[in-house]
């Protein structure tokens, strides 16, 4: 009996919510966030872990789930505008900070309860194939989905490029009885596909660095220190997209998460996110062992350039020194009346010269 002046409450919030936001949008505001005008991918209501034929409305299929047995709406969203997450909140009773928490993008990974709704966020991460490695190199590309949980809906906000969830729904479609568990099933499904992408890409970056290593200890030693410091800041974007998951996934095993019948399945996610935690984490710590073992090398060379630079002014030095003696304007000299002395001189400096030469030459100095 008083569900629906919390939903009509509910309601006028999210309309008041999406009168704001399309206000900045038409305003003098700063340009607004992308959007996608055609923002639903998909949307199915799924009855005893299968998809009920037909394409429908997201409305419609809420009110079919809702007066079914054993049904759930799932629907997907990829870059939505604040017009059409207002009016899914509307649909779906999302209250107002849960419609503007979908709406932006970059959020860390979390799991956070809004009522009888579970929002749970994670990072996408997709590999950029690239020829070589640059200074400005994109490698890895980053964004993030969101998984809106209740009783009778799964709701899958994606934000960037990576992370398509067209195969995830396709590939749970074909296990009716792991979907059967309910909405939560969605969140497995995404959160095991999130991870598996993470692997995959920590594979992808497991095979620049080799290159990376291979050129900074070769004999040519041809790596550009920019090159690393971009795929250090690739990986460092990576690491920041893996490893915040760690402490939400393990909120998903706690007693009050999922339900029983999807406790293993969440667990065997986590053993393989710790995987990839570790690999990362490893990734980013043998940068940094190449980045200070490059920046060694970039010393010891510039020590090797000073020593040759100050070995020919030695050698400089020693001409330099020989002429201004012999160019000294005084009426006593030795040798001054000589008849040789000019070409002694010049066989002085061309003795000193060589003999410095040869000096420097056998201690490593040139």
């Amino acid at each position: 009996m008083d569900q629906r002046p919390v939903r009509d409450r509910t309601g006028r919030g999210v309309r008041a919510l999406a009168r704001r936001l399309l206000g900045r949008v038409e305003g003098d505001s700063p340009t607004p966030r992308r959007s996608n005008p055609d923002a639903v991918v998909d949307c199915a209501v799924y009855v005893n872990g299968r998809r009920e034929p037909g394409q429908q409305h997201y409305a419609d299929a809420y009110a079919r789930a809702r007066h079914g047995r054993d049904a759930f709406v799932w629907l997907g969203l990829h870059d939505p505008g604040p017009a059409v997450l207002a009016a899914v909140g509307q649909t779906f009773g999302l209250d107002e900070l849960t419609v503007e928490q979908a709406l932006a993008d970059g959020h860390r990974p979390t799991v956070q309860r809004h009522g009888p709704v579970t929002l749970l966020v994670l990072r996408t991460a997709g590999y950029v194939e690239h020829d070589e490695l640059t200074d400005t190199s994109e490698v890895i590309d980053t964004g993030d989905v969101m998984v809106l949980l209740a009783d009778r809906f799964a709701i899958t906000v994606r934000h960037g490029a990576a992370g398509a969830l067209r195969s995830v729904r396709a590939d749970i479609e074909r296990r009716p009885a792991l979907l059967a568990a309910g909405p939560w099933a969605v969140a497995y499904a995404v959160c095991a596909r999130m991870v598996d992408s993470y692997l995959e890409v920590a594979g992808h970056v497991e095979r620049d660095l080799e290159r990376v290593e291979e050129a900074v200890f070769a004999r040519d030693r041809t790596a550009d220190i920019q090159h690393i410091y971009q795929l250090k800041r690739e990986v460092v974007e990576f690491k920041r997209a893996v490893l915040p998951l760690q402490a939400p996934m393990r909120t998903l095993l706690d007693p009050d998460g999922p339900p029983r019948a999807l406790h293993r399945w969440f667990v065997d996610v986590d053993g393989r996110l710790s995987r990839a935690v570790d690999r990362v984490a490893a990734y980013d710590d043998l940068l940094t062992s190449i980045v200070q073992s490059r920046l060694a090398q970039l010393a010891v060379e510039q020590n090797n350039d000073m020593r040759k630079i100050a070995a020919w002014a030695a050698i400089a030095a020693t001409q330099t020194g020989i002429a201004g003696i012999y160019g000294m304007n005084f009426d006593h000299m030795p040798e001054l009346a000589w008849r040789y002395g000019y070409a002694g001189a010049l066989t002085l400096m061309a003795a000193a010269a060589l003999f410095l030469y040869r000096l420097f030459r056998r201690s490593g100095w040139l």
